[in-house]
């Protein structure tokens, strides 16, 4: 090892397009101890620029674990091996000189890959845009403290807001589940008074998209709160099941 350096060997998912059949290619680099994982991703794309090969395609936007759009699998963990923090906030001084790091994109249906690393995750978007949000008018915005709300339900429902919408719960969980990412988007307006007029509407609406849009269903194995970044808790899930039994509940008697 050179100083700080560390001498490492990539094997990163090379795939041309979301049709054509993608498989690991090899790399090397030597690289800071001090150099964030995308950083060193750069880095590679910049000496492969050089030598005119293509370079890796990922994505990335913030690098501060606030926008979600850089997941990757790390050695076979979403976001690698340090536990709540996004792949931007993962450093390679986390790794030893000589090791070989496996990188390829999140895994899952409702993912296709578009290329390399950067997978489809509009699907999050249809869902959000099926009914997490309110779309009701609010009026104007009241004093904080004009609607009191119990402490533990507002810290409850900051905490389910903290969802980025990456997809490492759906990358974590063997039938790519969407329950952590729906569960906490529901959460956030269901636990506040703002959310209630469209509470029943805004779940069932939510879940049909999810269903729709290929996702599998919750096998309980708790990967998904293991891998998320923000430790979204699964007692989400626990509420959005109780929600959605109980907006359907209601549905069904309207109906009769």
């Amino acid at each position: 090892m050179n100083g700080n350096n560390l001498n490492l060997k990539l094997k990163i998912w090379r795939q041309s397009s979301p049709n054509s059949v993608g498989a690991f290619k090899d790399y090397s680099v030597s690289v800071s101890a001090d150099t964030s994982f995308l950083e060193m991703l750069d880095e590679l794309n910049n000496d492969l620029e050089k030598k005119n090969e293509l370079p890796v395609v990922f994505e990335s936007d913030c690098r501060e674990g606030i926008c979600g759009t850089c997941g990757l699998v790390i050695n076979g963990q979403p976001h690698g091996p340090i536990p709540k923090i996004a792949t931007c906030q993962l450093h390679m001084r986390h790794f030893k000189d000589g090791d070989t790091i496996y990188i390829e994109p999140f895994r899952a249906k409702a993912f296709p890959v578009i290329k390399d690393l950067a997978v489809d995750r509009s699907a999050f978007d249809k869902i959000i845009q099926a009914g997490g949000y309110i779309s009701v008018n609010t009026g104007g915005v009241p004093d904080a403290n004009e609607i009191p709300i119990n402490k533990n339900i507002s810290s409850e429902a900051f905490d389910s807001a903290a969802c980025i919408g990456c997809g490492a719960c759906v990358a974590a969980c063997k039938n790519g589940s969407a329950m952590l990412f729906v569960s906490a988007k529901v959460s956030q307006f269901a636990l506040l008074p703002q959310g209630q007029p469209e509470r029943k509407e805004r779940v069932e609406a939510m879940v049909a998209k999810m269903d729709e849009m290929g996702f599998g269903s919750c096998t309980n194995t708790y990967a998904c709160e293991a891998e998320c970044p923000k430790g979204i808790s699964v007692r989400n899930i626990a509420r959005l099941n109780r929600e959605f039994f109980i907006a359907s509940l209601t549905s069904q008697a309207n109906n009769e």
